[in-house]
């Protein structure tokens, strides 16, 4: 059962909101206002179902005692009885806390690990199944960053990407991407184990971190395409290090302005994902690690392109249907990953 007075606390906070939005909040940030109104929302009308379900059920049990009435009750109370667990498992989900920054953009990194230039094109196939899947779900895929291999594949990416629940819906592929099959440069036809390094970071705002200007060294340099080709003679990329933490961050684009812009928006985004992680170990060091938990060298999923499946090691799924998946189809692992996230919080909540 959830607390019926906690409840009703979370009804009181959102007609609070929604008076003050009518009102038209005077002096208050509106925009923070109508934030928690829209995270709030979907919870109240979780807990007017429930509500609804438990006035249903008593007054089902009242009809009992009404001769005229027993039949019916009788009939209507078993479908109500059956419908509680369902409702009061989707109110918990609902009551669950939030990830302050799974509404947030996002930032994907993907560098290639163990396997040479096969790790390469590897990693070049990931930016291409993240692309798609993004294009499926509506989100703008902007490219900031990108150095290719001699023959196409990447040796590191980074790109933003934005749209709603970014973060929610990227945060677990975080980690290492395993992939088994014959390379394209590899005569004998033997399978080639390689890998890639995949990290998605929630964008930071300004309030979240603040960069003495003191603590950084900023370089600037010739732009350079790909295989170190140069592609203009102006001094327009940008590298700044951040002095406390050896953070190093390049961006590469035509305007030197524009450049600074990017390389700040990754270097605060890379210390916010810092302090995160820092606050989840601390969290997280009497207990077994999570789904989602962002530890990037932990070997995460396997292509296994000669059987044609994918197996996601966090949770045992494996599908055989990896040229889906491929193409950018990541819902339904997506889906098993945050239901089994949601199962660990329910089960550390509820222990």
């Amino acid at each position: 059962m959830v607390p019926i007075d906690k409840l009703e606390q979370i009804k009181q906070r959102f007609e609070f909101l929604e008076a003050k939005m009518n009102d038209g909040a005077a002096g208050e940030d509106i925009a923070k206002l109508a934030k928690e109104y829209s995270e709030l929302r979907p919870v109240v009308e979780q807990i007017g179902e429930y509500q609804t379900l438990l006035s249903d059920l008593e007054e089902a049990q009242l009809m009992l005692e009404d001769p005229d009435m027993k039949d019916l009750a009788t009939e209507e109370l078993p479908t109500i009885k059956a419908r509680i667990p369902e409702v009061e498992h989707a109110l918990h989900l609902a009551l669950l806390p939030k990830d302050a920054a799974d509404a947030r953009p996002a930032m994907l990194e993907i560098r290639p690990g163990t396997g040479g230039e096969e790790a390469a094109l590897f990693a070049g196939d990931l930016l291409r199944m993240y692309q798609r899947y993004c294009e499926t779900r509506g989100w703008t895929f902007d490219v900031i960053e990108e150095q290719q291999s001699e023959i196409g594949g990447i040796k590191e990416v980074v790109v933003h990407i934005k749209g709603e629940g970014v973060f929610a819906r990227m945060k677990y592929e975080s980690g290492v991407h395993r992939v088994q099959r014959v390379p394209e440069t590899e005569s004998g036809g033997r399978v080639h184990t390689s890998a890639a390094t995949v990290a998605v970071l929630p964008e930071a705002e300004d309030v979240d971190v603040h960069i003495d200007a003191n603590d950084l060294r900023i370089d600037t340099m010739r732009s350079s395409g790909a295989g170190g080709q140069h592609v203009n003679t102006t001094d327009s990329a940008v590298r700044i290090t951040h002095l406390p933490t050896g953070l190093v961050v390049t961006s590469s684009e035509k305007s030197q302005h524009r450049n600074r812009e990017i390389a700040m928006q990754v270097l605060k985004t890379r210390l916010y994902d810092m302090e995160r992680q820092r606050v989840h170990d601390e969290r997280s060091a009497d207990r077994k690690s999570q789904v989602g938990s962002g530890d990037r060298s932990e070997r995460i999923r396997t292509y296994n392109f000669p059987q044609g499946r994918m197996t996601d090691h966090r949770i045992n799924l494996t599908l055989y249907r990896l040229d889906q998946i491929l193409a950018g189809d990541l819902d339904e692992i997506v889906d098993a990953l945050t239901a089994d996230a949601q199962a660990a919080m329910l089960a550390e909540l509820n222990g």
